[in-house]
């Protein structure tokens, strides 16, 4: 019987899902897929410029048991107010969602400030948190100009795909 050759992985670490991720979001596409041997990527754009990134394996996928929930349920989280009571915000919220699975850090370390507080004004390119996934730190940026309104996760907390972070206030 003839021997296959080996199957080539495909690899496509973090950062450049990040860059990729950038990139579609700054251009006209709304939709992108990449399906490379054992990877699926897809990169779809909603109306409002947010961006959704669905990534697994291109192969069979095994189902969960149905005695276990897909995501954990959570309690509701308290926004973090720390700062200014919030002011009332106004029609243009935006929510700022988690790009992967990981752990949520308000701040670059336990014993400095955190990157923002419920009130700041924040520009795009402004990290907002940190989201530690398999032992990297991934600074979440804005990428919008507005007001922080409220901060959904606390500190040093797990977070899932697509969770919220930030609710964002916009200012044009």
């Amino acid at each position: 019987m003839p021997s296959r050759p080996p199957k080539e992985k495909s690899r496509l670490d973090l950062v450049e899902l990040q860059k990729l991720i950038r990139m579609i979001e700054r251009s006209p596409i709304t939709e992108f897929e990449l399906v490379e041997n054992d990877l699926k990527i897809r990169i779809s754009k909603n109306g409002s410029e947010h961006t959704h990134v669905i990534a697994a394996p291109a192969m069979p996928q095994y189902a969960m048991p149905a005695a276990m929930p897909a995501v954990l349920p959570q309690a509701p989280a308290a926004p973090v107010a720390a700062a200014p009571a919030p002011v009332a915000p106004s029609g243009n919220l935006i929510e700022i969602k988690a790009p992967m699975v990981g752990t949520f850090y308000r701040a670059p370390s336990p014993d400095t400030d955190p990157y923002v507080r419920v009130g700041d004004s924040i520009e795009p390119g402004k990290v907002l948190c940190i989201i530690e996934a398999m032992k990297l730190m991934n600074e979440i940026e804005a990428e919008v100009r507005g007001r922080i309104v409220e901060i959904m996760v606390e500190n040093a907390q797990p977070v899932e795909f697509g969770q919220i972070l930030f609710r964002i206030e916009t200012s044009g």
